[in-house]
């Protein structure tokens, strides 16, 4: 007989996460404004569990099809560094960030919403999605967030790996946004 492992164990060894962004760190609406650029909206519990995350060590990486100066700007005030946008070929970004951080990717979780998610997230070790994914998404799933994208799925995953690592509210501290950080220094 086989030892399963239950969700809290498994995610104790969670190396790094990577998100999607349209449908995950966002309802999915997008406006598209003058320029070419797009306007999001974002989730401030989700940003801050990112931006802590970073700060505590973590690798995050974001792999989307999205696009624009207002999402890398996002993308880099939280301090990821490690970014995939507009990216069509999301195996050959997945492939990339683990040859870059030595991520072993049975121990990481990717959080996809839609269909060119799934090829990603069949092969990482823990593929979780938010609650209002995609059929074909929710039926590949280790875990489903019971929040949506956009309003506290990815808060959901990173909180709770960071409480069974003891990384969790370590400190009281607000976490300042790279961009805020220089200005600040000035």
């Amino acid at each position: 007989m086989e030892n399963k492992r239950n969700f809290k164990e498994i995610i104790a060894d969670v190396e790094a996460f990577i998100f999607d962004v349209d449908g995950v760190m966002t309802d999915g609406k997008i406006i598209p404004i003058e320029g070419g650029d797009f306007i999001r909206c974002y989730y401030a519990k989700d940003g801050y569990a990112l931006a802590y995350a970073v700060k505590h060590g973590c690798n995050v990486c974001v792999i989307s099809g999205g696009f624009g100066n207002n999402l890398e700007s996002r993308m880099r005030r939280l301090g990821i560094e490690h970014r995939y946008l507009g990216c069509m070929d999301k195996i050959a970004a997945l492939n990339d960030f683990a040859a870059k951080t030595g991520v072993n990717l049975k121990n990481t979780i990717y959080m996809g919403d839609d269909i060119p998610d799934l090829e990603c997230m069949r092969m990482v070790g823990i593929p979780v999605a938010p609650a209002d994914a995609c059929s074909e998404v929710l039926d590949t799933e280790l875990y489903i967030s019971e929040y949506n994208g956009g309003a506290g799925a990815v808060r959901d995953i990173i909180e709770q790996v960071l409480r069974v690592q003891g990384k969790w509210a370590l400190d009281y501290m607000g976490v300042v946004a790279a961009d805020a950080n220089e200005t600040a220094s000035r």
